[in-house]
């Protein structure tokens, strides 16, 4: 076989069209039909065609190449995002480059600069927990919270706190443990005061900090869950699923059993969220869809632009989105336990 590159002229030859017709195909731009266009792709795969980034970077004066900027790539959840969106790119025509904030704003904005350095023509950035992107010379999507200032699109956090607390308020839980990671996360916020909207007005919530609790007695302390449980909780409502699987496994360690004795449930429905035992309650965020609007926006954003880039400010991608997250109901959530009287108790 030969290894020889075919060139656009060739595939031009086979399918009996112009060059110009094959390249608008593979770049989805022009007036051709869907048709047509399906039928110079499928050749063009069939064929081993690759196009040249370095030519193409010389007719448009752009790289082809987007950044993404995570919040901590260790975070189980931030390669599933990071595949949605590189799949999303690849549609488009697009690479994509990876920075990693390593949990830390200057982090964050080191990731940021390198990226640019290396000439991308866009970023999608994920911003770290209380931080904000500005200005940075290309155009930028932020996947975050809809209460983010300048947010692109995100998962609807607010109304999957809701959610969940609704499913709870149906299972009877009145008094309620919610662990969240830190009271600087815009979207943590967010879950919470949806959670407290679907519980209802006459619930008692119990708001735990892991990062203050960690400060006061050390990383992966102890969170206390089992004296709270032994104070009337029946349910802890953790605001991600690593914090869950934390919840749970302090609580199995305790002797309590799960949701006999009290509830777990997550968000973000990680890939090992239904293997653990049990298996558990959490938000599924629909990652296909908030990477195709993020993409659609910043693909817009950078074709709308000039090919010589003047002095003027770039903004952050206008919002355009909130997508809802689905409940996914499994065996870690369960009726609230009866109150035991205080003369058995005792």
């Amino acid at each position: 076989m030969s290894s020889v590159k075919p060139k656009l002229t060739l595939l031009a030859e086979t399918l009996n069209v112009s060059v110009a017709t094959v390249s608008n195909a593979l770049s989805g731009k022009g007036r051709i039909s869907p048709e047509l266009a399906e039928k110079i792709r499928q050749t063009a795969r069939e064929l081993g065609y690759v196009p040249s980034s370095a030519g193409r970077a010389l007719r448009t004066g752009r790289s082809g190449v987007l950044g993404l900027v995570l919040p901590d790539i260790s975070n189980p959840l931030f390669p599933q995002i990071a595949q949605a969106i590189e799949h999303a790119a690849s549609l488009r025509g697009y690479g994509v480059l990876i920075g990693d904030s390593r949990g830390d704003a200057l982090g964050q904005a080191e990731a940021v600069s390198r990226l640019i350095d290396r000439g991308v023509d866009g970023m999608v950035v994920i911003p770290r927990r209380g931080t904000r992107v500005a200005d940075v010379g290309c155009p930028v999507a932020m996947i975050d919270s809809p209460s983010t200032p300048g947010n692109t699109v995100s998962a609807d956090h607010c109304d999957a706190g809701r959610q969940m607390g609704q499913h709870l308020a149906g299972l009877r839980h009145r008094k309620v443990v919610v662990l969240a990671t830190s009271a600087r996360s815009i979207v943590q916020a967010d879950r919470i005061q949806g959670l407290r909207d679907g519980l209802g007005a006459d619930a008692e919530l119990d708001v735990v900090y892991i990062d203050a609790v960690e400060q006061q007695f050390g990383p992966g302390c102890s969170l206390g869950l089992a004296d709270r449980v032994a104070g009337g909780a029946t349910a802890v409502a953790s605001l991600s699923d690593l914090t869950a699987l934390r919840a749970l496994t302090e609580l199995q360690g305790a002797g309590l059993s799960v949701p006999q004795a009290v509830s777990v449930t997550g968000f973000d429905d990680l890939l090992w969220s239904s293997v653990v035992t049990p298996g558990m309650t959490t938000m599924r965020m629909n990652m296909t869809e908030i990477a195709r609007l993020a993409m659609d926006a910043l693909v817009r954003a950078i074709e709308d632009l000039p090919r010589a880039r003047d002095s003027q400010p770039l903004a952050v991608v206008s919002p355009i989105d909130r997508v809802a997250m689905t409940l996914v109901v499994r065996a870690s959530s369960g009726p609230a336990r009866k109150a035991v009287p205080a003369e058995v108790a005792s």
